[in-house]
């Protein structure tokens, strides 16, 4: 059984609120878990105590069984230096969508042409 430490969400409506949970990964987000190893609740403040609470114990028998944690919850887990800090790298993350490339190109053109029109003129009058 492939089991993954993640979150399951509760709350209402634009109120999350999460369950840090050991669970079978072919199991639903929501649905059945083996364990509740605690909470997180990304509406408190960062500095807050209470915003992520985890039974460190658990946790650890849980990595030690094999569970995988999924990437929000490693970060939690490198925060409390559980697990060692890794590296990532998103190139893809700072690149522009499609629309705004257009745009962008667009305005390199406009700025072109702009550029050729004002030295146009200015040449203009010299000749004469």
């Amino acid at each position: 059984m492939a089991m993954k430490i993640r979150l399951a969400r509760g709350g209402s409506k634009k109120r999350p609120f999460y369950r840090v949970v050991a669970a079978d990964s072919r199991m639903p987000r929501d649905g059945r878990y083996v364990e509740k190893l605690g909470t997180y609740n990304p509406l408190l403040a960062k500095d807050s105590e209470d915003r992520v609470q985890l039974n460190m114990e658990r946790v650890q028998y849980w990595l030690n069984e094999g569970a995988q944690p999924t990437d929000r919850v490693a970060r939690f887990l490198e925060a409390d230096g559980t697990l060692p800090k890794t590296e990532r790298n998103n190139p893809n993350k700072a690149k522009l969508g499609k629309k705004a490339q257009e745009r962008v190109e667009e305005k390199a053109a406009a700025k072109a042409e702009a550029e050729e029109a004002a030295k146009a003129a200015a040449e203009a009058p010299a000749e004469e």
